[in-house]
C-alpha cells in the first residue's frame, strides 16, 4: 500500500466502520485533470446506491477538512462487486480457495501477471496454485489483485499465453 493510500485509509476506514459498513479498500487513480478516489464498501446485506450516497456524504465532509489529496478529484463509493479487489494480506486469507488475478510491480519468475487458485498465506506472502504447481508471491510486490470470475470452468493458469 502506498503512503497516500495509508493516509486515506486512516481517514476513511473509521468513518465507514462507524456507519456499519465494511471498509474494503481505497484506490487513488491519478488523472490528468481530475483524479478519482474510489472507496470500496460492503455489508452483510450488500450495498445499494443509497448506501453509497450516505457514505459519500459523510466522507466528503471529512475529506474536505483533512484535505489529503492535491488538486481536484472525484469521490466514488462502490461495492466491491463480483471481481472484488483484495487490498490487505488478511483478504487473501479470507478468500482462500478462490481464483484470483494478480498484477505485480515487478516480475516474479519472469511474469508480472498471474491468475490461479489462492491456496493460502504464509508469512508476508500469498500462495497461488496454477499449472499443477504452487507459487509463493511476496505481498509487497502486489500492485493490484482481485477475485476472478471463472464463468466457463476453464483450468486456471498463468496469464502468459500458455
Amino acid at each position: 500500500m502506498t503512503r497516500s493510500a495509508d493516509r486515506l485509509t486512516t481517514i476513511i476506514e473509521p468513518i465507514v466502520s462507524r456507519m456499519g459498513y465494511e471498509f474494503v479498500g481505497v484506490e487513488l487513480l491519478p488523472r490528468e485533470k481530475q483524479s478519482v478516489l474510489r472507496v470500496y464498501i460492503d455489508s452483510e446485506n450488500g450495498v445499494l446506491i443509497e448506501d453509497c450516497a450516505k457514505v459519500s456524504h459523510q466522507l466528503s465532509g471529512a475529506l474536505d477538512v483533512e484535505d489529503p489529496i492535491r488538486g481536484h478529484y472525484q469521490l466514488e463509493i462502490s461495492s466491491p462487486g463480483i471481481e472484488r479487489p483484495l487490498f490487505k494480506l488478511a483478504d487473501f486469507d479470507r478468500f482462500k480457495d478462490q481464483t484470483v488475478e494478480i498484477d505485480l510491480v515487478k516480475a516474479v519468475d519472469g511474469h508480472r501477471k498471474y491468475r490461479g487458485l489462492l491456496t493460502g498465506v504464509r508469512g508476508n506472502s500469498i500462495l497461488l496454485s496454477f499449472d499443477d504447481e504452487s507459487h509463493e508471491i511476496p505481498f509487497d510486490l502486489i500492485k493490484k489483485a482481485c477475485l476472478a470470475v471463472d464463468v466457463f470452468g476453464v483450468k486456471q493458469r498463468k496469464r502468459n499465453g500458455k
